[in-house]
């Protein structure tokens, strides 16, 4: 459904359309506010929704926020479980698929990028985040390595540790999430991609 029929229809819109709408808004003002400057009356203003219906459905300001993060880490999550829970596909396929969701376009876009840093670098919100998120992040790291564990048996290969490889990775993904954001005349998404890939080949050969 187009935004504009969103808003127009907002007074009778289902108690997710309008959760979505408050969240979809919060990403917006923190990209372009930060944390600080992101309050309900700004949210509801991009939103095009009333206060009231705001605090309907988010007691605070940091409820709200603590809630758009938990939003952005489901659809992460829910991106390369797709791929993790699939019987089929072989390890090597599933660790693309985490790779490949760490730098999707609905993922690792600037904006959203904005609102994963807003956190990261306000002292008072990264409890929040370490509280709602983190888990997701820790999910995703035992997946990764209990993945490089199959592939480390399946090659052979020695001298390689499988916890080593996953914290890499998770290493990687920030930091390219922090260039991408910093600096996106220099990084993008496909040469992010592209060089995990390369640091993947590099320690598994026989399967990248």
């Amino acid at each position: 459904m187009p935004e504009a029929e969103v808003k127009k229809g907002a007074r009778t819109a289902p108690p997710e359309v309008r959760r979505k709408q408050l969240i979809d808004a919060t990403v917006t003002c923190v990209s372009k506010l930060g944390i600080s400057g992101t309050t309900l009356t700004a949210v509801t203003k991009e939103a095009g929704l009333s206060l009231g219906l705001a605090n309907f459905h988010f007691k605070n300001k940091e409820t709200l926020l603590n809630e758009t993060l938990n939003a952005l880490a489901q659809e992460h999550r829910a991106l390369w479980m797709k791929a993790h829970d699939r019987e089929d596909l072989s390890p090597v396929a599933k660790l693309c698929a985490i790779v490949d969701a760490q730098f999707h376009p609905s993922i690792c876009n600037r904006k959203k990028l904005a609102v994963w840093f807003a956190f990261f670098g306000e002292k008072t919100h990264r409890k929040a985040y370490r509280q709602s998120s983190a888990h997701v992040d820790l999910e995703r790291l035992e997946a990764s390595t209990d993945l490089c564990h199959l592939i480390i048996s399946d090659g052979g290969y020695t001298g390689v540790e499988a916890e080593d490889v996953a914290s890499s990775l998770e290493a990687l993904f920030d930091g390219f999430w922090l260039n991408i954001l910093m600096y996106p005349a220099k990084f993008d998404r496909e040469g992010a991609s592209r060089q995990v890939f390369a640091y993947l080949k590099s320690v598994f050969p026989k399967h990248f």
